[in-house]
């Protein structure tokens, strides 16, 4: 009772502001709080320019220039906070506000160049000079990085691979120009991932010489299909062809939905989507086609025509081989994707952790002062795995890039493959790093304006666009069995997608696992090479099974679903890190590769580190242990890094968020 006395009468004082307070009990305030720049603390022992050009890879002065373009432009939002100037778009405009804006943003990069040749230009320069400008254009808005995609890499892109030469001629310089704002109608409401069970007829009309497109029901409705609710003028549709009563699969047509005043077109109706948890810059929309009438010519005809008299025609005789040949150009849509994704998770992570550098909390004794969040061994176990699973993404991506845009026929399939595999796997990583960055900013990162807990509901779509991740998953896991049984058929080794080490002895994991041998880039590589292929050969095995059992092949994969996703993440974990370790491999010796060397042992603990390495016997209990103990004493080594690493990234200041800074300037009452 007297305790509970004492401290009533210490706040009874301390409220009437007495001037005898008890002594031994005085209630003081500590010393406000004050911002302190990173910069001035921290040290860099490697070249951050370098270590910059080696992930981010190529056209960095182009990147340079459009953030430039952005930054002087009242277009992109800028608003000053704790004394510096941050540009993102303002999300608490109305949805109707926020799609005028990204198209006025479209216009102004339009008019200064940023898209010249985009369409007209081939090679491999200009394709990674379009794949720069979008990983540039995801840094500052998914919508605005969105919308040009649907126009560019898909609208465009379809006529670009699916068209033919007077194709080309007609339509691309004007859709480089943006007078013609295309769409791409494919996704129905009944029907997304299964694009060749569209319900969308098209039928020929001899007479006349044009096709005739329908919507037949309603779950046939072209839905989602992004620029189409108000700013489209034509779009891609994608549809089944009958010819003479028999269905020859799904083929594109363009159309025109909008004339050039932007009414909508005759025995075409359009719906909003509506409203959306993010994305609300898209103008995505819903098409039905009432026999709606296009010229013979507007058949995209690279894969099969139509003769004038009705005649269908195609080199490619088998129905899979040609709708695979039909759908292999629209794999630039995941290869987007996935990039996109990596960008914003370095965005998440160098607004995080510049905050987690200045922000304080609690001391470890009296009287001394609190910590810095990422002095805290748990803060850094929550942070620095992913940001070495963003740097090993970034080389991953690099290498997806080359691929695709030194694309030949004979490499179709493993850009399939590949980009399916990194679009699941890089979007499913952003969305842990958003919702890990979210948290570790505290109530801070839930405020618009200081980014990243808002870019969670703008990137939650990438998980389902352009293929739901877990039947991407699948398709790979379909693509290696499918490596497997042809290897085996024809007893030849493996060879391609990486899987050439199916070729070597099994490797083995030591039964004692030190942290000389877990840093071990060769250890390193068995230990993933091992799972994948220790997970391929159960697969392989599984389905044989099932078949033997009288499933068909469909239903055999569908069985073995769960081995399905260990085995697309397994090959895709891999993938990525033998690009980790061909890009170390490229530097000299030095602080720079150093550092590296540290980032790429923590990606491949971490891959370790995960159930399936313990589910599936690889890893003894003990050592599982130890792989966690190893992470611990990787991330406190790459402390010193912090600042370094997320300047590496290369974004600059504007395009980060005020929390990033000084967040108590951009809190104070003369800013209310």
């Amino acid at each position: 009772m007297e305790r509970a006395f004492q401290r009533t009468q210490v706040l009874t004082n301390h409220l009437l502001q007495s001037s005898s307070p008890l002594p031994s009990q005085t209630l003081s305030s500590n010393a406000c709080l004050s911002y302190s720049p990173p910069e001035l603390s921290e040290n860099y022992a490697f070249d951050v320019k370098e270590m910059r050009k080696l992930i981010d890879g190529h056209n960095l002065e182009e990147r340079d220039w459009l953030f430039g373009l952005m930054k002087q432009s009242e277009l992109f939002n800028p608003k000053v906070k704790g004394g510096k100037v941050f540009v993102s778009p303002d999300y608490n405009q109305s949805m109707e506000q926020q799609r005028e804006m990204t198209l006025k943003r479209i216009k102004y990069l339009q008019e200064r160049g940023v898209f010249k040749g985009w369409l007209t230009e081939k090679g491999e320069e200009i394709e990674m000079r379009k794949f720069a400008g979008f990983e540039v254009f995801s840094i500052y808005d998914h919508s605005l990085f969105t919308k040009l995609g649907v126009h560019f890499p898909m609208w465009g892109g379809a006529i670009q691979f699916c068209g033919t030469k007077h194709h080309h001629d007609k339509w691309l310089r004007d859709t480089e120009n943006y007078s013609i704002k295309g769409c791409f109608a494919m996704t129905e409401l009944g029907h997304g991932s299964n694009i060749r069970s569209l319900e969308t007829v098209t039928t020929y009309d001899s007479n006349t010489g044009e096709f005739v497109i329908n919507t037949p029901c309603e779950s046939a409705q072209k839905f989602w299909i992004g620029g189409a609710a108000k700013h489209a003028t034509h779009t891609v549709v994608f549809s089944q062809l009958h010819i003479n009563g028999i269905n020859q699969g799904v083929h594109a047509f363009i159309v025109q939905i909008r004339d050039v005043d932007g009414n909508i077109c005759p025995n075409i109706r359009i719906a909003d989507c509506g409203h959306k948890i993010g994305l609300n810059g898209v103008d995505n929309g819903r098409i039905w086609f009432d026999n709606v009438r296009v010229p013979r010519e507007n058949l995209l005809n690279s894969v099969a025509d139509v003769t004038p008299d009705g005649k269908y025609l195609s080199s490619i005789k088998n129905p899979d081989q040609r709708f695979a040949a039909f759908m292999a150009p629209m794999t630039v849509g995941r290869v987007n994707i996935a990039i996109g994704a990596v960008y914003q998770s370095k965005v998440a992570l160098a607004i995080t952790i510049r905050y987690a550098l200045t922000r304080r909390a609690f001391s470890l004794k009296p009287n001394e002062p609190e910590v810095l969040l990422l002095d805290y061994p748990s803060h850094q176990r929550r942070l620095f795995p992913l940001v070495a699973k963003t740097y090993a993404m970034s080389f991953a991506a690099n290498y997806l890039k080359v691929l695709y845009a030194k694309r030949t026929p004979q490499s179709s399939k493993a850009i399939h493959i590949v980009s399916s595999s990194f679009k699941a796997t890089f979007t499913w990583n952003n969305m842990q790093i958003l919702q890990e960055c979210r948290e570790a900013c505290g109530g801070q990162g839930l405020r618009t304006e200081n980014r990243v807990g808002h870019l969670k509901g703008e990137y939650d779509v990438q998980s389902t666009f352009e293929g739901d991740n877990f039947l991407l998953m699948q398709l790979v896991s379909k693509a290696l069995f499918a490596e497997y049984m042809a290897a085996q058929k024809r007893n030849k080794v493996f060879k391609g997608l990486g899987l050439e080490h199916m070729n070597k002895p099994c490797p083995v994991i030591p039964s004692q696992l030190t942290s000389t041998t877990l840093r071990c880039s060769q250890f390193q590589m068995d230990a993933l090479c091992l799972r994948e292929r220790d997970l391929l050969n159960r697969f392989v095995a599984d389905v044989l099974k099932c078949k033997a059992k009288g499933e068909n092949t469909e239903q055999a994969f569908n069985s073995c679903y769960e081995l399905a996703k260990d085995l697309g993440r397994a090959f895709s974990e891999r993938a990525i890190f033998q690009t980790f370790v061909e890009a170390e491999s490229t530097l000299p010796a030095g602080s720079l590769k150093d550092v590296l060397g540290t980032l790429r042992s923590l990606y491949a603990s971490i891959c370790i580190e995960d159930v399936s390495f313990l589910r599936y016997g690889y890893l003894s209990v003990d050592n599982g242990a130890n792989v966690r103990r190893e992470i611990t004493k990787l991330c406190n080594e790459l402390r010193p890094h912090a600042l370094a690493l997320i300047s590496s990234f290369g974004i600059p200041d504007a395009f980060l968020s005020p929390i990033a800074f000084n967040w108590i300037d951009t809190n104070s009452w003369s800013l209310v």
